[in-house]
């Protein structure tokens, strides 16, 4: 369910202590300040190098289209909604959703939906609108798994925009960007008739965005690109839907 209005996070801080490397009650006198400085820059490089990709990789994407070939594709907005939607409860519509040939899109926020299957971050004491049960299943007929699988919300049918006229449905695929991540989901929830800019606790930790569901998620710089008549037949396959979005990815930046 959607989120009437993100809480502010508290002004909470985390402190990491710094380890240093003592020298045993027995060591030799040789040992000197320089070479303890040493040993633990050595340490350090050895941990380092064991995360390679955190450390040296900027563009974490899911699939082969980096984040600005999608964005350099929807810089220019045909309005199809009838109106603008909300991002939250409280706000005024400033949202249009977006036409092109073979997907639409819409940027806005993110509130968190942590509906469905129930699990330690999403449950009725971790998010005040829990629910649980969500719009579409698993390919075996259960709830979403909103902690596991990344998923978006789509607006309810309504005389601002009927998603189903655009050739979107339940599964289908939709690229969700924030910054220089891209993360693959499925249409996995409907909201508010009025409101858009809502996904899974799993969309959110994909993207590097908080994902608790009463504290976290972001207020605006979010872009959703849903392909038009895409379906993927397991929302519960991550796999699967990355497989599928990428190739429909390739296909929406050679074509628009």
């Amino acid at each position: 369910m959607r989120k009437s209005l993100m809480a502010a996070v508290g002004a909470s801080g985390v402190f990491v202590a710094a380890a240093f490397l003592i020298p045993a009650a027995g060591a030799s006198p040789g040992g000197t300040a320089a070479h303890d400085r040493a040993d633990h820059a050595a340490a350090k490089d050895a941990k380092d190098a064991k995360k390679p990709e955190k450390a040296n990789s900027k563009d974490t994407r899911e699939g082969s289209v980096s984040a600005a070939d999608l964005l350099a594709k929807v810089k220019d907005c045909d309005q199809i909604s009838n109106g603008e939607y909300k991002t939250d409860e409280e706000g005024s519509p400033s949202i249009p959703v977006c036409d092109t040939e073979s997907a639409v899109f819409w940027k806005g926020d993110l509130d968190i939906d942590c509906d469905g299957q129930e699990s330690e971050q999403c449950n009725a004491q971790t998010d005040p609108s829990y629910q649980d049960d969500t719009a579409f299943h698993t390919s075996d007929g259960r709830p979403l798994d909103a902690a596991k699988m990344p998923y978006v919300v789509v607006p309810s049918k309504s005389d601002i925009w009927n998603f189903a006229d655009s050739g979107i449905e339940g599964g289908g695929i939709v690229a969700v960007i924030s910054g220089d991540k891209v993360v693959y989901t499925a249409v996995g929830d409907t909201g508010p008739e009025e409101i858009i800019g809502e996904a899974s606790y799993a969309t959110a930790e994909g993207l590097g965005i908080d994902p608790d569901p009463a504290t976290g998620g972001a207020e605006s710089g979010v872009t959703y690109i849903a392909f038009k008549n895409s379906k993927t037949d397991a929302i519960e396959d991550h796999d699967k839907t990355v497989e599928l979005g990428d190739k429909l990815a390739k296909e929406f930046v050679g074509k628009n």
